[in-house]
């Protein structure tokens, strides 16, 4: 009786027919679109967020005053800066854009800008500006804008070069007491949070690392509260960060300088790389060379 239903008809395979069928004509497409879209959203969000994605001119100057996507901005400081290198003159159109930029209230877009303005050592209108920077409020964007200046051969950074070999004191921007901190030696990137300050109103607030580096020393006592402008820790210098300053130190550093890159020849500054080491020397002789020959 296999196969037949109480009336003696044989309708297994005509059920089954009936069943699948359909289910098979629905399938595909839902699947294909679901498909697609794996592939499809990642490649939407690179599109839209990576750096490397060229912009035609339109787009630049869009993305240039889209004051809502700081994201836009620094992608179009990032081709307007690939131009530059190139040696594309009609970028030139952006240079004022630049230089407002580096006006901005967020210190990312003014480190971005900072950076481009470096790119073409024969304007003097970044030049004007990169000298106004290295008065920021931010020392990230001070960083940036005396290296930057180095490339024009301009020492008027040089304080700040020399900062960036040496510990940076992280003082609290307000009173408070401290609920949690990292430890002494641990590394930190710029912006990481570093400590939590429950304040004078009972909110508790961030403290972020100004630069990268590694917490040298931390100057608090469990329960103890804070006054304003008091150090809550010390930075250490990070090597990428102090590489970079003996570059621009083998560019633009005095005789009054040896002393510190000397110190990182000898090997004597904790935890940088033999690279650096190197690049101290070198950097000490073409100061050395420079003194001797004026």
């Amino acid at each position: 009786m296999d196969g037949h239903n109480s009336n003696g008809t044989h309708d297994t395979g005509a059920q089954a027919v009936a069943q699948t069928t359909p289910a098979r004509r629905r399938s595909p497409w839902p699947l294909a679109v679901v498909a697609a879209l794996f592939i499809l959203l990642p490649f939407l969000s690179w599109y839209g967020t990576t750096f490397w994605r060229e912009l035609d001119d339109g787009e630049i100057e869009k993305y240039l005053n889209d004051e809502q996507k700081p994201r836009h901005v620094q992608h179009a400081l990032e081709q307007i800066d690939r131009r530059i290198v190139k040696g594309d003159e009609g970028v030139r159109r952006w240079y004022p854009q630049v230089i407002r930029v580096a006006g901005n209230s967020l210190p990312d877009l003014r480190m971005a800008a900072a950076w481009v303005m470096g790119d073409d050592n024969k304007s003097p209108e970044f030049h004007a500006a990169l000298k106004q920077l290295t008065q920021d409020d931010e020392p990230a964007v001070r960083r940036m804008a005396a290296l930057s200046l180095s490339r024009f051969n301009d020492g008027s950074g040089r304080a700040e070069l020399l900062a960036m070999l040496r510990p940076l004191s992280v003082k609290l921007r307000f009173a408070g007491t401290p609920i949690t901190i990292l430890p002494v030696g641990s590394s930190v990137t710029r912006e990481a949070m570093v400590a939590r300050v429950r304040d004078e109103r009972g909110a508790v607030q961030e403290v972020r690392a100004p630069v990268a580096g590694k917490i040298e020393r931390v100057n608090v006592v469990d329960g103890r509260s804070m006054a304003a402008g008091e150090e809550l820790l010390v930075l250490a210098p990070d090597g990428k960060n102090a590489w970079e300053a003996l570059r621009a130190l083998y560019l633009v550093g005095a005789a009054e300088d040896l002393p510190e890159i000397e110190r990182y020849a000898r090997g004597e500054a904790a935890g940088m790389s033999e690279e650096i080491k190197k690049q101290a020397a070198l950097t000490a002789e073409a100061i050395k060379s420079r003194v001797a020959r004026k």
